[in-house]
């Protein structure tokens, strides 16, 4: 298993809705505490990823904070990036592993039971647990599990789980507490906060 800290896992959201910008709003967060940040953008084209994902490349590689890409192998195997991050209707696990080859850390998104149980550990390195609590971040999600399917399903996971959804500084706590998160991921709690840094610091 490949050794990562998803403690503090940022997804970052659409550029335009970061505060102050994508690139300056990632380092405040990673100054703050956050320690490993995956790549989301729903609504760029190829060429406008590139530009904005190689300077945070360069500078998580500075930091040496690991970057995951969400649900684009081209882009994850074409800037060399530390791993890729698939939701259960994305490009399948298996097509993902054998494009992105042995060493890239890859994440899958689980949303029920029978998902986790259904994970292929020779394949997945970790899983993302959610939505844990509601969230209009991400427009398609499903359902929110509450506390009591995070305990169900997080408990059963055979890999490192991170929780995602409609987390903030209360119920990041009320999550780590149950002592099944290797981590929380967040969205708009630090992307959208006046004090990124500061967002960051509540969650750890």
């Amino acid at each position: 298993m490949k050794k990562i800290n998803y403690h503090l896992y940022l997804v970052t959201d659409e550029s335009e809705k970061c505060r102050y910008g994508l690139l300056d709003t990632v380092k405040r967060a990673v100054q703050g505490g956050v320690t490993v940040v995956q790549y989301r953008t729903v609504n760029k084209d190829y060429a406008t990823q590139l530009a904005e994902i190689l300077p945070l490349q360069a500078y998580l590689k500075e930091v040496g904070v690991p970057l995951i890409i969400n649900n684009n192998v081209e882009l994850a195997v074409a800037i060399g990036a530390d791993g890729l991050h698939v939701g259960q209707g994305d490009t399948p696990v298996a097509e993902a592993r054998r494009r992105i080859g042995p060493d890239m850390i890859l994440g899958l998104s689980v949303t029920n039971a029978e998902e986790m149980a259904a994970v292929d550990t020779s394949l997945v390195d970790y899983v993302g647990c959610g939505p844990v609590f509601p969230t209009n971040t991400k427009k398609d999600a499903a359902k929110d599990v509450g506390m009591e399917g995070w305990n169900a399903i997080a408990s059963a996971s055979p890999l490192p789980v991170v929780a995602i959804g409609g987390l903030d500084k209360e119920r990041t706590a009320a999550v780590r507490a149950t002592g099944y998160a290797a981590g929380v991921a967040i969205v708009s709690y630090i992307c959208a906060a006046e004090d990124p840094e500061q967002a960051a610091r509540d969650l750890l």
